[in-house]
């Protein structure tokens, strides 16, 4: 009997499953490899059930005799072990990201003369009203709100990209990339309190109030699945972060990150070139406290921000505030620099990981930005955040697409640097 192989990492079984299911059964024997939870966040969905469940599911098919784990996207080494007569897949593989996989596929199935079948893609309307109902779970807030605690757990570092729309949320939902012979997408989206303050063209010294910023995060939310990190600036005074913190907790937030200043708020990059002042290590960790105390669940995280490098105290001074405020119940320790160099940086995770193994490092690179997620991940860092780059990116081009047209009096010269209307509209999933 033939040996057939079919890769899944799907939470539900619809129609379009059955069918590559019978096709591979109609061949020989099918073994199906579920991908891990680890594998499936590199480009797919984020898990609605478990890793064994999935298993369960798969293997109480009539169709299927066999259920093997693929803990990694390509099929190297599972295909290498069992070098299957046939492996059977859904042609939508053929045009996106998943197409070097699909390449790699092909090349290893000739080494022994096997063969790829593939299944035209099912699409019926029960099955988008499937993949809809998914989305929708997976936007719930009591699902997305513990998803970065869970990612951080099965990734070796976590990717958040800077949104500040609806429409820069589905650019971070929706970027699936191939390089390298890897695929990999963003993990979470960071909510910048400089990037909504630019976006309603207003000064970023918390001048937009939580408010204003809890639109900000409906409109993110409404269009998008992945988890959702907010900059906080301050927290503002204890009595109020209190109830900003359940808001957010039950908007289903992820996590808030608040920066031991107090006073006026000036960004960070700045440093002591404008009047800054840092908080008390015995104010700030009160003030953590506070908000542990007002959650309801453990899965909402509060992550305390270090300006003691910026606000150049010394590296010693930023080493006595992480130990205090994990001390005081943080999730997570963001430690910040202005410097090019990420020796600073490298430092103090050098120095934290000697005391604290556990609690998350997050760091954001935009002045010290040649450093890799490879760099970061052998210095401990859990978590990088590319905090205000689609801003950054968007301003000039706008800005030379408005001078196009004063200058040439029409809109045609701007043609050859703009994206069709027609494609940023299919970023929208209709309802």
């Amino acid at each position: 009997m033939k040996n057939v192989y079919v890769c899944m990492s799907t939470d539900v079984i619809h129609e379009g499953h059955l069918h590559v299911l019978d096709k591979a059964k109609s061949l020989g024997r099918v073994t199906v490899g579920v991908l891990s939870d680890q594998a499936m966040v590199r480009f797919d969905r984020f898990p609605t059930i478990s890793f064994e469940e999935r298993c369960h599911m798969i293997q109480e098919l009539p169709q299927v005799d066999e259920v093997v784990p693929q803990t990694t996207i390509s099929y190297r080494e599972v295909l290498m072990k069992r070098k299957p007569d046939y492996v059977v897949h859904g042609d939508n593989w053929r045009s996106d990201a998943l197409q070097s996989v699909r390449n790699e596929v092909i090349e290893l199935l000739q080494e022994w003369s096997g063969e790829l079948i593939e299944i035209p893609y099912t699409r019926n309307p029960q099955v988008k009203a499937i993949d809809k109902h998914m989305k929708e779970i997976l936007a719930m807030p009591e699902y997305r709100r513990g998803r970065l605690k869970k990612l951080l757990s099965l990734r070796p570092i976590v990717k958040a990209l800077e949104v500040h729309s609806g429409l820069t949320g589905l650019i971070a939902e929706k970027t699936v990339v191939a390089h390298d012979g890897e695929i990999d997408q963003y993990d979470a989206m960071w909510i910048s309190s400089l990037c909504d303050s630019t976006a309603k063209g207003k000064p970023d010294i918390e001048l937009v109030d939580m408010s204003s910023r809890m639109r900000t995060i409906d409109d993110v939310m409404d269009v998008t699945t992945k988890p959702i990190i907010l900059d906080g600036d301050t927290g503002g005074l204890i009595e109020h972060f209190v109830y900003n913190v359940r808001t957010m907790e039950r908007m289903g937030v992820s996590a808030v990150i608040i920066e031991d200043k107090v006073g006026l708020k000036k960004n960070s990059l700045f440093g002591n070139e404008v009047v800054q002042q840092q908080d008390t290590i015995e104010n700030f960790c009160a003030k953590i406290q506070a908000g542990k105390q007002a959650l309801r669940t453990d899965e909402f995280m509060i992550i305390a921000r270090i300006e003691s490098l910026i606000l150049e105290q010394g590296m010693e001074d930023a080493i006595a505030r992480a130990a205090a405020y994990v001390e005081a119940g943080a999730d997570g320790i963001m430690i910040h620099s202005r410097r090019k160099e990420p020796d600073e940086i490298f430092e103090f995770c050098r120095r934290f990981r000697s005391f604290d193994s556990t609690t998350p490092i997050i760091v954001v690179p935009t002045s010290f930005n040649s450093v890799t997620e490879a760099e970061f991940i052998k210095h401990g860092v859990n978590l990088v955040i590319y905090a205000n780059q689609l801003t950054r990116s968007a301003f000039p081009a706008m800005q030379e697409t408005a001078v196009e047209i004063l200058k040439n009096h029409r809109a045609k010269e701007t043609d050859s640097h703009l994206m069709p209307i027609k494609e940023i509209i299919t970023l929208i999933d209709e309802i």
